[in-house]
């Protein structure tokens, strides 16, 4: 390829080839960029979401998967025409019954004998011709014939089985194959992708994807596949015995079936409807829940937790009414479900025994095949309509997954082309280098730049962050390739040579280095393939390493951890540099390879770095100049061109970048030594003021985290090199970071520890759910009577059968009518039930629901302030767990106990009304009656897809390395290791592979099992049935009737007892309610416990007071405060920020007791006084004062919640707020809404209502928290003046930035670390000469 042009193969846009697009020097730089991007706009927009066909799915198929797949689909045609199949032997066998039936009634007849297997008339009675002459008889041996149908029956259970079985099983296999190729080839494409690839996409999501992207690709063409084959088989078959058998029938019945489809859409959609529209009632209340929460702070300081939970209560109201309908619309289409089946049943017989009597069309046999037939061709097509959602979430998945598969890189780093030289100098140069990242293709980062970087000496890179340092490092790895120009090593575009050859002949040390989570060795070994021990050693002693590995208890064996968090930071940089040095580079990259370090650590590892830079080529970067200043050549960037360079002397002389970069160096070194003088004086080291300035050229970088994470240096850089030990101060400053990150990385652990609850006593959950008792009632005596329809059902259903052997066609007539009424009641009734218990359980559930909702968000606002500090308890997550764990837990008591009434009396009716009939036939049949049940709830479980399971073991294995993997991907990228990796995960992928291959056998097995044993319970009944009706004269359509009874209602079972998974799910929800409940605050606000007393003076003593917050124990905020004010005096607090101003404010209110020491009131301590009653004589005013989202006015009366409070009141508190005169230039005057947050108002007036809505409660004590800080100089002299009027005669403690405000306090403390240093008047410390003194000369505002 010529240099100069740049051949840019845009991304394959999802599914279209659009063409690359190829620039050369011609075209202006800029241009094709957006015409690039304007490509992908149009073309996003254009785009389906799903561009993958059904079949493309299967791909990656060998044929061996094809074949499996091929017989798989084979057994399940021949599975799903097994159902149908059984229908005709199901109405042999009726016809059969039917038939010795009438010969029994015919021989019962006294003048008819049964002579040569006819039935005649007895010699004396010679009659007028009769129809029934030359019927049958005695040849029908009832009982051979049933065992012939046993057998038949047998037979086909036995093929079901081992059809279920192998469709099954095939398929998962195939499909796990599959998968198992699709995950290798997915990853090992990720690995191979250029590093401009991963900034353009985040590395959780391509977690997501390798987890469960995939799994719905293998939801899609596994098992679902095969039932989807089965079910829509039995459906095509179904029909077509209908249309076969007898299609006048046929027709007549599907003309009915559009009633139940308009039903089940409608349903369908208000149901829908209706959830939205609860959710939307619900998001009110939860709104509310959400502002009261996230100011916890000031609902507690002005007892506003009663006037809450009744507000959201409030709220709840209509929530609760939308849930009652949706509870009735669903009862009533449930109903009119069963209404319409009902009237089908009746309209079906009526029509059908019109067809076998009157124009003896059908046999009954044949009446029962139709009827049957359809309908399970329609449930079935019901059933295999899931199935078509997982194919389209698969496809949907599918899409981008193929698509990175697709994908060529355009820097494939495992690729074999390009050259490697024999001899390699290590002459490194830029010409005119362009580059912008990927990512961000409007900032360019580099600008026409050109540097040559000299072999064997070293040059260091200097210059403002974001200048573009770093990339240029990068691109001499070539993770990217420059937009324009090239680099060159030795002379040769770097684009020619082989990449890992490149890549190997470079050793690179980053800032942050990151180590895999093995042993040291290991680590170290990463550096170069096969290097024996002695390597490792001597690169450890290199990098002066060697000392402290050998001091660890296992040396070279420690493991380092997850990201070697085990290892401090100059640990990790010299294992860093020891894995770069074994690799023996030519070139070495410093990329502010000490910046992370103190000061000890640097020396050390900086000693390292220059032994090792002996002899190679070696860039540099850094911040610090201790570590530039002996580099043989230094080269100032700005905006992405090499402006200067020289040696330290000549560019201090030039004035240029470097030279400002120094001499702000020097200042700050200026600074810190002044600074650690005032400490040694006592006085408080305000590290992060001085750095200000500094710290703006590190601003920008903080913005480039996508690039590499520099935040971390932040700290670090602007500590130069001085003599003086202040690092000792900062130090752990730069660790913190990283022992907050490990706290990241520790919590998704603790949460789940937090998770595992005991699920709740159902007894708990409904001594909440008590007063509901006259619903629950009906309830459930709607839902026995919803039990009972399955069994009166089969009642029917035989004695239909019963008729067709009755042989006076009038009678016949007669009681088939009066059956097909008995359908229409029973639909009728079973309609009114359904709606009852819908509507009943509804109505009981939301009210529990509310009344839940209502408790819990009592209980959490009762909880003491300490508690809202826990991340867990965060406003987000205790509006949620109100909003789902409370409508969660509904599903263990109303429904749940619906639905085992239901069972119950279904189960229970069908077994007695069986005893009564037949006790034999029933106690055989009771001995399937368990396998019965499992097989429906495999089958319902079925629906929901197995899956799950493979899905941890899977990821288990899979997560740790593809994780590892993406997240440092620069660093193995550097490293050249990516098919190392590649190799580790598909290693952990056999596992988990063979396990799924065992469970699919498993699987198919259970398949097969639950498919089978209906067939064969049929086969066992109707043979024992045979021999009962042939010895014990029982009549036929009793057997039908017990064993239709028994196996529907046993199916029925195993389906509702697979319905349960809400149920537990409610009771974990409950369970988590109740800790909430249960757990008792150490700060009560709910108790009336504590003292009270009447003359209140408002005086204040803190005593050593010591203090941590309880979620930072690290960090003492508090260290002995001491401190006391007279009533009506007034007390100011200065100092730095986080010298615990604020806290002591907060101990005052009680949102938190001292751990140490006391604090007294009036000489009562703190801790025993009652809680409401403290706190209803404090005011406060804080620096973002919070404000409800409702009127003016309403904002005023919080002030006081325990008394309802007049207009006049509110606007005189107003007038002295300075707030009266605003409010009446509103439109709306008090009532003008002041908006979510107070957001419709400025800052000065929102302080002012603070203001008032602190003096109406007419407090004892005030407590100003910065109450003027945030605001400009004009509303500042207006809320100040509203200030000194509001402190007449109260006792007030104010805490204050700007010293003017504080000047006529009658105590002013002076705060550091958590302990008073100074206290006094204005006068009196200004005279000390101490910190007070100097804050005031200097007029600096203290942050």
């Amino acid at each position: 390829m010529p240099t100069g042009s740049v051949k840019l193969h845009s991304i394959k846009k999802l599914g279209q080839d659009n063409h690359s697009y190829e620039v050369s020097d011609e075209g202006p730089a800029g241009s094709y960029i957006n015409q690039a991007k304007e490509t992908m706009v149009k073309e996003n927009q254009e785009q389906p979401a799903i561009r993958v066909g059904f079949f493309q799915l299967f791909r990656f198929s060998t044929c061996k998967d094809v074949a499996m797949m091929i017989v798989g689909s084979f057994c399940a045609v021949l599975h799903g025409s097994a159902q149908p199949l059984m229908l005709l032997v199901f109405g042999l066998l009726t016809d059969t019954f039917i038939e010795y039936d009438i010969e029994l009634n015919e021989l019962r007849d006294d003048r008819k004998e049964c002579v040569n297997n006819t039935i005649r008339w007895k010699r004396n009675y010679t009659i007028i011709q009769d129809p029934t002459q030359n019927m049958s008889c005695g040849i029908l041996d009832i009982e051979h014939e049933m065992t012939m149908f046993a057998f038949y029956y047998v037979g086909i259970g036995v093929s079901v089985f081992l059809l279920g079985y192998l469709q099954i099983s095939l398929w998962v296999t195939a499909a796990a194959r599959q998968i198992q190729l699709i995950r290798k080839m997915y990853f090992s494409k990720v690995m191979r992708m250029e590093i401009g690839w991963f900034d353009c996409t985040s590395v959780g999501e391509l977690n997501t994807r390798m987890s469960d992207d995939i799994n719905k690709i293998n939801d899609a063409i596994a098992d679902q596949v095969a039932i989807f084959v089965q079910r829509f088989t039995t459906f095509v078959c179904g029909f077509c015995i209908g249309f076969v058998k007898g299609w006048k029938l046929t027709l007549v019945i599907i003309a009915v079936s559009p009633l139940i489809g308009v039903g089940a859409g409608l349903m369908a959609l208000f149901v829908a409807k209706l959830t939205g529209m609860e959710l939307q009632a619900y998001a009110k209340a939860g709104a509310v829940a959400d502002e009261v929460l996230s100011s916890i702070r000031t609902v507690a300081a002005f007892g506003g937790e009663k006037k809450e939970v009744d507000r959201y209560d409030r709220n709840l109201v209509s929530a609760q009414r939308w849930g009652i309908r949706k509870g009735m619309i669903m009862g009533f289409f449930t109903g009119y479900m069963w209404l319409i089946i009902f009237l089908c049943y009746a309209l079906a017989f009526w029509y059908g025994s019109t067809l076998v009597i009157d124009t003896e069309e059908y046999t009954p046999g044949t009446l029962l095949q139709v009827f049957f037939g359809v309908l399970v061709a329609a449930m079935n097509l019901g059933q295999a309509s899931p199935c078509l959602e997982s194919f389209a979430a698969g496809r949907g998945a599918a899409t981008i997954i193929f698509e990175t598969i697709d994908r060529e890189p355009e820097i494939d780093c495992l690729s074999e082309a390009g050259y490697k030289l024999d001899r390699v100098k290590g002459d490194i140069e830029f010409h005119n280098v362009t580059f912008h990242y990927p990512s961000r293709p409007e900032v360019k980062i580099l600008d026409q730049l050109s540097v040559a970087v000299k072999s064997g000496e070293t040059t260091a890179f200097v210059g403002p962050s974001g200048a573009g340092k770093s990339t240029a490092i990068q691109l001499i790895q070539r993770f990217y390739d420059p937009k324009e120009g090239m680099v060159t090593l030795d002379g040769h575009d770097i684009k020619g040579l082989n990449i890992q050859w490149l890549r190997s002949l470079i050793g690179i040390v980053e800032q942050e280095p990151v180590l895999f989570a093995t042993t040291i060795a290991e680590n170290i070994r990463y550096g170069r393939p096969g290097v024996s021990m002695a390597d490792i050693i001597t690169a450890a002693k290199e990098a002066n390493a060697y000392n402290f590995i050998m001091d660890l208890p296992q040396k070279f064996d420690t493991l380092v951890g997850e990201g070697g968090g085990q290892m401090s930071g100059g640990q990790k940089q010299r294992i860093a540099i020891a894995r770069a040095l074994v690799r023996n580079p030519r070139i070495l990259l410093l990329d502010m390879a000490t910046s992370a370090l103190d000061n000890e650590s640097e020396a050390i590892v900086q000693e390292a770095l220059d032994k090792v830079r002996m002899g190679r080529t070696t860039i540099s970067i850094a911040h610090r100049l201790s570590t530039i200043k002996n580099a043989d050549v230094i080269v100032g960037f700005e905006r992405g061109q090499a402006v200067e360079r020289g040696k330290h002397n000549e560019l201090l002389e030039r004035k240029g970048v470097y030279f400002t970069l120094v001499t702000l160096q020097s200042q700050g070194d200026k600074a810190l030594n002044e600074k650690a003088r005032q400490m040694a004086e006592g006085g408080e080291p305000e590290p992060e003021r001085l750095n200000l300035s500094r710290a703006g050229s590190y601003r920008a970088s903080l913005s480039r985290a996508s690039i590499r994470q520099r935040s971390r240096s932040q700290l670090s850089n602007l500590i130069p090199d001085s003599s003086v030990p202040v690092v000792g101060d900062l130090g752990p400053r730069a660790y913190s970071m990283s022992q907050e990150d490990k706290y990241k990385k520790s919590t998704p652990e603790e949460e789940k520890e937090e998770e595992l609850v005991e699920p709740a006593p159902v007894a708990r959950i409904l001594k909440y759910n008590a007063p509901e008792w006259p619903y629950m009632v009906f309830g459930s005596l709607g839902a026995a009577v919803n039990g009972g329809v399955n069994p009166v059902y089969s009642l029917l259903f035989s004695q239909i059968l019963a008729t067709f052997s009755v042989t006076d066609p009038d009678a016949q007539r007669r009681e088939i009518n009066g059956i097909c009424v008995f359908f229409v009641m029973v639909g009728v009734v079973s309609f009114f039930t359904q709606m009852l218990q819908g509507y009943a359980f509804a109505k009981s559930g939301e009210l529990l629901t509310r009344r839940l909702r209502r408790i819990g968000f009592q209980a959490m606002l009762g909880q003491e302030i300490g508690w809202f500090d826990d991340h867990r308890n965060s406003p987000g997550a205790l509006t949620t767990r109100l909003a789902t764990d409370a409508s969660q837990v509904q599903g263990a008591t109303g429904s749940q106990i619906g639905m085992i009434v239901n069972s119950l009396t279904n189960i229970g009716v069908a077994v007695i009304m069986s005893f009564y009939f037949s006790w034999k036939l029933t106690l055989l049949i009771l001995c399937f009656l368990p396998f019965i049940a499992l097989s429906g709830g495999f089958q319902a479980k079925m629906l929901t897809g197995f899956a799950k399971q493979d899905k941890q073991a899977m990821e288990s294995a899979g997560q740790q390395i593809s994780g590892e993997a993406l997240n440092n991907i620069r660093t193995i990228a550097g490293l050249g290791k990516e098919r190392s990796f590649v190799e580790m995960y598909e290693a952990h992928l056999t596992a988990p592979y063979q396990a799924a291959l065992k469970k699919a056998n498993v699987y198919g097995a259970c398949y097969g099992f639950a498919q089978c044993v209906v067939f064969l319970t049929n086969g066992a009944s109707f043979r024992f049935g045979g021999y009962l009706v042939e010895q014990e004269g029982l009549h036929f359509s009793l057997v039908f009737r017990v064993i239709s009874a028994i196996v529907t209602s046993g199916t029925a079972l195993g389906r509702a007892s697979s319905y349960t998974p809400d149920y537990a799910k409610a009771k974990i929800s409950a369970a988590r309610f109740f800790q909430l409940l249960d757990r008792v605050p150490s700060i009560s606000v709910y108790s009336n416990r504590g003292e009270k007393w009447d003359n209140f003076q408002g005086n204040l003593d803190f005593i050593e007071c010591k203090f941590t917050y309880p979620t930072r124990p690290d960090i003492q905020v508090l260290n002995g405060l001491n401190v006391s004010v007279k009533p009506g005096q007034t007390l100011a607090f200065v100092g730095s920020s986080g010298c615990g101003k604020s806290t002591s404010v907060q101990l005052l209110e009680r949102f938190y007791d001292p751990d140490h020491g006391k604090v007294l009131i009036d000489g009562h301590e703190s801790t025993r006084v009652n809680v409401p009653f403290l706190r209803s004589k404090i005011g406060i005013v804080s620096q973002e004062p919070v404000l409800f989202d409702c009127s003016i006015a309403e904002n005023i009366k919080y002030g006081d919640n325990l008394r309802e409070i007049g207009m006049n009141e509110v606007i005189s508190a107003a007038k002295k707020a300075q707030l009266h005169d605003f409010v009446m230039s509103l439109p709306e005057k008090y009532d003008t809404n002041v908006g979510s947050q107070g957001s419709q108002l400025s800052r000065g007036q929102k302080q002012r209502i603070a203001i008032a809505r602190a003096i109406i409660r007419d407090p004892k004590i005030l407590l100003l928290d910065e109450a003027t800080s945030a605001l400009d100089t004009e509303s500042e002299k207006t809320v100040q003046e509203a200030l000194d009027k509001a402190r007449e005669g109260r006792t007030c403690i104010v805490i204050a930035h700007r010293l003017s405000t504080i000047q006529n306090s009658d105590i002013i403390a002076v705060m550091s670390r958590g302990f008073v240093i100074e206290k006094g008047t204005h006068d009196q410390l200004m005279a000390l000469n101490g910190a007070y003194y100097k804050l005031v000369t200097t007029g600096a505002p203290i942050s």
